[in-house]
């Protein structure tokens, strides 16, 4: 895809078309990817199946984190906040890195992790059994795009990747605005300003881009699987596994903190 997740459009190993669509690399890039392509044989080659073994071994970390996050959520509050920033600056690094770095990875994971936990014991001290309802979700979403995925019954496509994009730039401008609005007092005080403020047919805004944000993580998740699969085609060394791993980990915490948020301004 010629739009797509930055955690994998930085890494020539996920280009469509391996070596053939490097054209607009230099001559050094074209030789490096030439060397990944040709090189690898055997275990030193990513598959699905160790990428697999990748994401599940930095989601393991990051429920460790979370447990962290969630026992010391109301004593040490600044804990996880920090944590969020830290996760934060460790997710522009491995995005802007050229070679993935599982230290690295599994250092963002466990950052988030403690962030996620912290901030969802706050939102089940509000609204208790909201954790739960919006863990479910995200297994739901996440495995239902898996299996119409695997299935063939939906790909990514550049029109479709256009429209994810623009869609995503419209919602993180008004995200930006809402946050100022939050701020500085606007809507009524609303404590989420925008999104609790204003409704349409008497559901709040807030549930209805809930339920927009769902639908471009779902796509966000099918561009992952596709960069997956292409990797692999590609032949990319292993270690591009801890790529994969970390793009699947950034839009699955995205997708929960969304439904967290939506279902918290639903019960309220």
């Amino acid at each position: 895809m010629a739009l797509n997740n930055p955690a994998f459009s930085r890494s020539p190993a996920f280009a469509q078309g391996g070596i053939a669509v490097a054209q607009d690399l230099s001559a050094r890039q074209i030789d490096e990817v030439y060397n990944r392509a040709s090189t690898p044989t055997g275990g030193d080659v990513m598959t699905v199946e160790n990428t697999i073994a990748k994401t599940v071994g930095a989601f393991a970390v990051l429920l460790v984190g979370a447990g962290i996050g969630w026992v010391t959520a109301s004593t040490l509050p600044l804990l996880w906040i920090g944590a969020g920033i830290i996760g934060f600056v460790l997710a522009l690094v491995n995005i802007f890195k050229k070679e993935p770095s599982p230290a690295l990875v599994l250092a963002y994971s466990a950052a988030q992790g403690v962030f996620v936990g912290g901030i969802s014991s706050f939102y089940e001290t509000q609204f208790p059994g909201v954790v739960v309802q919006a863990v479910l979700a995200t297994f739901v979403v996440v495995g239902v795009t898996l299996a119409l995925f695997a299935s063939g019954r939906i790909r990514a496509s550049k029109k479709a990747t256009k429209i994810f994009l623009i869609a995503m730039v419209g919602y993180a401008v008004f995200s930006l605005v809402n946050l100022g609005i939050m701020i500085f007092g606007g809507a009524g005080g609303n404590p989420w300003g925008l999104r609790g403020s204003v409704e349409i047919f008497g559901i709040p805004l807030g549930v209805i881009l809930g339920v927009f944000v769902v639908i471009l993580a779902a796509y966000s998740l099918v561009l992952d699987f596709d960069f997956i699969q292409q990797g692999t085609r590609n032949k990319a060394p292993a270690k591009y596994g801890w790529t994969g791993a970390f793009g699947i980990m950034v839009t699955v915490i995205w997708l929960y903190l969304e439904l967290l948020r939506m279902f918290a301004i639903a019960r309220n």
